[in-house]
């Protein structure tokens, strides 16, 4: 169909192309034939002194030339036709093929687009958008064949701190060696996808015993054994796997997925370095389970409330701002901690609309507080999977709009894992955020893979102490030394210094000593709802400085 189709655009452009040139033809004959009309009346003057009937046939009759120019129509004819017909081909070809060349290099493009949204950039493995496309067909393949699948998450547990060590470059060769890898261990059926910065998966269909995954896990164990080789470095890499079977542990994507996530977790203690899910690896599991589906239902039905715990300026005792912290009132749990339903937000995809209900909440606590004439700062916590969403500073710019805060009102805390994942993505949304206003905090400094390097490339304002350094700088003298150094650091580095933990009067004096900017703490106070807080800001002896000053 598409050949006759081709062959009937070639056959019509030659036709149009021919009209084209045989008319610059009829006008080229035209032409000569009055040029003969001239030429014989000229010489029928030129013999007889006049021009008459008797004159013109005698002119036609004995001028040898004029027979010769009365050819000349007839010859400019037909070479016109032959000229024409070949030119109007060669022109049609031409225009033909610059045209196919044009259509393919238009679907070439369109394949390299889907490919790019489909596939991983550095490895060209499925993404987990086509990933999770695949486990579903299979599972809609499985259930009409009565066929079981199963699928395993392999982390790489030691990225970070080759990334860490090593930078981006490097790593990233050793993903891309870690990919062939595994490609080469499974079946040709079976889809490796990479998920995530650091996590791979595996689809295994047509599986028929269930001893056969924990046969493929060690043999991934082994394979990923060897040492891999960058810049003449041999450089180790450990795994762990968590491995569900279909329809065993779920009958979706997402909750397989899900599953999948907590038999990699209980891997990190086990022997094997794999784990296949059991029940009883979650002791809350039908809870958790449950958990997922109502934490949106709680985002709409206000079961969620932020509590704020308060940030004292150290050197001159006034109330700084608030760090605001989410807790969810569930009608039949009660309190559930943030622990345990934040990292389950972001395995299920709903951390975007916690996070835009978090901000929304803040936003507007802050607006009022400062139309109260309380200067107070506002802290809110971002996760990892926040920052990897390039629409994020879009979201919070609507979210200023419409709540009519200012956002040099706002820290927005970032954790040091958030950014190892992937760094540039992370870098450039956190670099959007600063030049938006945002201010910026490197929350529990010191408990990751810390980097100078991603410290002086990031437009920081704050620096927060991880509780565990600062509550014990009394009695360690370690953990004194390594406050007072990460002050110090900071301070020359142009940011202001949090400590957290801060849990009696005697380090709050310490901190002062060693020029801390704020502290954050149970001597100051536990988290309040926001009528607590309230109160506490009347009653307490650190008061928030006023807009007018």
């Amino acid at each position: 169909m598409d050949r006759a189709m081709a062959n009937n655009t070639f056959s019509d452009n030659v036709r149009v192309l021919k009209s084209e040139v045989s008319k610059t033809a009829y006008q080229g004959v035209a032409v000569a034939i009055a040029s003969i009309v001239i030429a014989t009346l000229a010489v029928c003057f030129y013999q007889n002194g006049e021009i008459s009937i008797d004159g013109i046939i005698n002119a036609q009759k004995n001028n040898f030339a004029l027979w010769i120019l009365d050819i000349v129509p007839f010859v400019f004819g037909v070479w016109g036709q032959y000229s024409g017909s070949i030119i109007a081909y060669q022109a049609s070809a031409l225009i033909f093929d610059q045209t196919q060349e044009l259509r393919n290099r238009a679907e070439d493009l369109e394949k390299q687009a889907n490919y790019a949204v489909t596939h991983d950039a550095l490895t060209d493995l499925p993404n987990r958008g086509l990933f999770y496309d695949r486990v579903e067909q299979a599972i809609l393949s499985a259930n009409n064949q009565n066929r079981l699948l199963a699928l395993l998450l392999i982390e790489i547990a030691n990225y970070k701190e080759v990334y860490d060590t090593l930078g981006r470059t490097s790593s990233d060769q050793i993903i891309k060696q870690i990919s062939s890898r595994l490609q080469g261990v499974v079946l040709g059926a079976d889809s490796v996808a990479r998920i995530d910065g650091n996590i791979f998966s595996i689809l295994v269909s047509d599986l028929t015993d269930g001893k056969e995954m924990e046969l493929l896990a060690e043999h991934i164990q082994k394979v990923l054994e060897s040492a891999f080789v960058v810049e003449r470095l041999s450089v180790p890499v450990h795994a762990n796997i968590g491995i569900v079977h279909f329809p065993q542990h779920g009958e979706d994507v997402d909750t397989l997925v899900q599953k999948a996530g907590v038999a990699l977790f209980m891997a990190t203690s086990s022997n094997e370095g794999y784990a296949v899910y059991e029940p009883s690896f979650d002791e809350h599991s039908p809870r958790r389970l449950t958990l997922m589906s109502e934490l949106r239902h709680a985002i709409e039905r206000g079961q969620l409330e932020l509590y704020y715990q308060p940030k004292v300026s150290i050197q001159d005792e006034v109330l700084y701002g608030a760090e605001a912290l989410v807790r969810w009132h569930h009608p039949k749990h009660g309190f559930i901690s943030p622990d345990e339903f934040i990292p389950m937000a972001e395995r299920t995809r709903m951390i975007t609309q916690l996070t835009l209900w978090v901000l929304k909440e803040a936003f507007k606590h802050c607006a009022a507080w400062r139309k109260q004439g309380k200067k107070l700062t506002i802290s809110v916590n971002l996760s990892a999977k926040d920052l990897h969403d390039p629409s994020l500073p879009d979201l919070i710019a609507g979210v200023a709009v419409s709540t009519g805060i200012k956002p040099e009102w706002v820290i927005l805390e970032i954790t040091e894992s958030s950014i190892m994942t992937d760094p540039e993505l992370t870098l450039e949304v956190i670099d959007r955020l600063s030049e938006m206003g945002y201010q910026l905090s490197i929350d529990d400094f010191g408990t990751g893979y810390s980097s100078l390097a991603y410290l002086k490339q990031m437009p920081l304002t704050e620096l927060k102490i991880d509780r565990s350094f600062v509550q014990d700088i009394l009695v360690s003298e370690n953990d004194d030394v390594i406050v007072n150094a990460t002050i110090n650091l900071a301070h020359n580095l142009g940011f202001h210094v949090t400590a957290e933990g801060v849990e009696t009067e005697e380090i709050m004096d310490k901190l002062k000593t060693y020029g801390c900017d704020i502290a954050q703490g149970y001597y100051l106070s536990k988290p309040f709802s926001v009528s607590a807080f309230d109160k506490w800001m009347i009653e307490s002896k650190w008061k928030p400085a006023s807009e007018a000053s």
